[in-house]
């Protein structure tokens, strides 16, 4: 059975897709830019678009009753790898002890102009 993960905490998905999906013991969430979730707006530094992506992902995971710590895989998409000592600080902030597997590549373009967008897979 599949459940659509939705939390008021974290921006609603700007196109046909779920802030996450939960199959019963996974979780998949949708990739999270840095917006403001009470806003709506993309903050213009990359470290406070980073840390919105990272307090997303921390709202949805709770929504569907999990956590950082049991996040097993993490794609980080970046507009420009010259950001990547700064995404490994304000990433490695959320996981002090337990470490996912994780790719990390840059990108093109994101929507929104975003600079950062970061998706997950967690356990229940």
């Amino acid at each position: 059975m599949l459940t659509k993960i939705e939390t008021t905490h974290a921006p609603a998905a700007i196109g046909p897709y779920s802030q996450a999906i939960d199959t019963g013991n996974m979780i998949y969430l949708s990739g999270q830019l840095g917006l403001d979730p009470s806003s709506g707006e993309l903050p213009e530094s990359f470290e406070d678009q980073a840390k919105n992506a990272m307090n997303n992902i921390k709202a949805i995971l709770e929504a569907a009753g999990s956590g950082f710590d049991k996040v097993v895989k993490t794609t980080i998409f970046l507009t420009d790898l010259a950001n990547f000592a700064k995404i490994n600080e304000i990433y490695g902030a959320c996981f002090p002890n337990h470490k996912p597997s994780r790719s990390c590549i840059q990108v093109a373009a994101l929507p929104k102009a975003g600079k950062v967008e970061i998706e997950v897979i967690a356990v229940k």
